[in-house]
């Protein structure tokens, strides 16, 4: 049972709300339509009770809100809009990706997309898909968890009259499984062929809850259906006749020689032409659908509607604990090329670098196999990797697979954390090739004798993994704030050439501190005794830190930590 209490969204400005005490109710085993043109708040409506809009009221999902249900997915599928998903990702991709959101098994998504017709499109990229296909796709999504109720925004829009049928049938197959359905369309005809209850709206109101039946009879325009091989005839017969009567009387002739006259019965068309002597081959009366399939009789009732094929029940349990949004981010940033063309693109970048800047003496080591020439601000490996940490979360919501209503976010602390340890996996990926490539090539090219292992190598491979995965963390976390990739290249980029010269400032003045005992006081203040060997690393460590660089980073980083939880984390968590 769906069941909607005064739902009211809030107005804007001077504006009327959208929606205004809305209650209604969405009982399983039957399709609901939720009816009404363009501008009367069926989408509004569907906001509200998914709580992805502002506003007053509740909806219930069998007894419980949206946001006390500890896994959505398994009880609301939902269809808004088109498939929120990058272009270059395949549906097959797109959907494994919400599995693990889901916390369902891979293999969901080829037993939605053979029950959506897409079997054979599962390598297609999105961004090719058809109107049609992009809304089976979105269908194949609002079933990947099982639901119990399926809320749908348009669902037919863009379909085919034979993929009508086999949509409305699918729906009615979840319904007869004891399933609830909420569905909007704008046509009254459509809502009647395919409903057990029509709920319409104007502008934000309730005006009318009715079972199919009435609604037919009472506010569908009723029409008198006729087929002849004299349409032409009877069509002018019939309006002569109704203009000297002085009644209003509409006739409207379309193809194969069929007629719908509105405003009169079949008696009286049937005596007109029969005193005329005009032949008739269909005569009907007609309150629902105008289509093709009322050409063999009356408008069928939405119980006539044929059953579709369903998915089959999944059985297993959503997963739990942080591999679910890991499993995710994973699927996410490795569904598209654009992460390996990074890689690639750095690589090949590094290099050439490397090499250029070897053909020169002043050029130190470390420098050389960072491929970090002096005129850079930042080396191409940490650019690389806070460009992947931008397009981390710039897009997540330049392509929002991920929504409130469609079940699918994992814990936003748990996205975050996920994102984080991804992010930095890669950025690790990225240092260690880079440097890998960039020393072999040196080697290859000028000899083995110019790569040597430098002493302070483990502070030097400190200084470079933190500086990687500091530049990967900075993007992700201000794409995150300012939710947008841009800004989280622009965050990377400020650190060498904002945030760096300030620290410099205040360090300008000599030290008169240094941190060689930092070991030893960190010894006396742990109840654990690290080792010996331990100390250098901690001294490496605390000169990272201690780095113009590193510091600012470090400042960076913590500005941004801030900024995000109070952005994005200052509401109430959910599911």
């Amino acid at each position: 049972m769906l069941q909607a209490i005064g739902l009211t969204s809030t107005p804007r400005r001077d504006a009327p709300p959208a929606v205004h005490d809305l209650t209604f109710e969405a009982p399983p085993g039957q399709v609901t339509a939720l009816l009404g043109a363009t501008g009367s708040g069926k989408t509004a409506a569907l906001r509200l009770m998914l709580e992805l809009d502002a506003g007053r009221g509740v909806a219930y999902f069998r007894g419980r809100p949206l946001h006390r249900i500890a896994h959505p997915a398994r009880e609301v599928g939902v269809l808004l809009g088109d498939v929120p998903g990058h272009p270059s990702r395949t549906a097959r991709g797109q959907l494994r990706m919400l599995c693990a959101a889901v916390g369902v098994p891979a293999t969901r998504a080829d037993e939605v997309l053979e029950v959506v017709g897409l079997a054979g499109l599962g390598d297609q990229r999105l961004g090719v898909l058809s109107v049609g296909m992009d809304r089976r796709l979105g269908l194949a999504s609002a079933l990947l968890g099982d639901p119990h109720t399926l809320v749908l925004d348009e669902p037919a829009e863009g379909l085919s009259p034979r993929e009508n049928a086999w949509l409305y049938g699918l729906l009615r197959a979840h319904a007869a499984q004891g399933g609830t359905v909420l569905c909007t369309t704008a046509d009254p005809k459509e809502a009647a062929r395919t409903a057990d209850r029509v709920i319409t709206l104007h502008d934000g109101r309730l005006v009318a809850d009715q079972d199919v039946a009435d609604f037919a009879r009472t506010r569908l325009r009723p029409r008198v259906a006729v087929r002849t091989p004299h349409a032409a005839r009877l069509a002018a017969v019939v309006g002569r006749e109704a203009r000297a009567a002085r009644r209003s009387v509409e006739v409207v002739e379309e193809a194969s020689g069929r007629l719908t006259v509105y405003g009169s019965n079949c008696a009286e068309i049937g005596d007109t032409a029969h005193r005329h002597g005009i032949p008739v081959h269909r005569l009907a009366e007609e309150t629902g659908d105008t289509g093709p399939e009322s050409l063999t009789g009356a408008a069928r009732p939405a119980a006539a509607v044929g059953l579709s094929e369903l998915p089959p029940p999944t059985r297993a349990r959503p997963a739990r604990g942080p591999l679910r949004p890991l499993r995710y981010e994973l699927r996410r940033s490795l569904g598209v090329r654009t992460t390996v063309l990074i890689a690639a693109a750095v690589v090949l970048l590094s290099v050439a670098l490397s090499l250029l800047l070897a053909r020169t003496d002043g050029t130190a080591l470390p420098h050389l196999l960072a491929a970090w020439p002096t005129l850079l601000p930042l080396p191409p490996a940490a650019l690389g990797a806070g460009l992947l940490g931008a397009l981390s979360f710039g897009d997540e919501f330049r392509y929002p697979a991920l929504a409130a209503g469609r079940g699918t976010v994992p814990r936003r602390i748990g996205l975050l954390l996920a994102k984080l340890v991804v992010t930095a996996g890669f950025a690790l990926l990225l240092a260690g090739l880079v440097v890998v490539c960039d020393a072999q090539s040196l080697r290859l090219v000028y000899g083995p004798e110019l790569v040597t292992v430098p002493e302070n190598l483990p502070a030097l491979g400190a200084s470079w993994f933190g500086l990687t995965v500091g530049c990967a963390w900075a993007g992700l976390l201000a794409a995150g704030v300012f939710r947008v990739a841009g800004a989280g290249v622009a965050a990377v980029l400020a650190v060498p050439v904002l945030v760096v010269p300030l620290v410099q400032k205040v360090f300008a003045a000599p030290s008169a501190r240094s941190v060689a005992g930092l070991p030893g006081r960190l010894r006396d203040l742990v109840w654990w005794q690290f080792p010996q060997e331990a100390d250098r690393w901690v001294l490496a460590v605390g000169r990272m830190v201690a780095h113009p660089v590193g510091s600012a980073l470090a400042l960076s980083l913590s500005a941004l930590v801030c900024a995000y939880l109070f952005t994005s984390l200052r509401g109430k968590v959910r599911w």
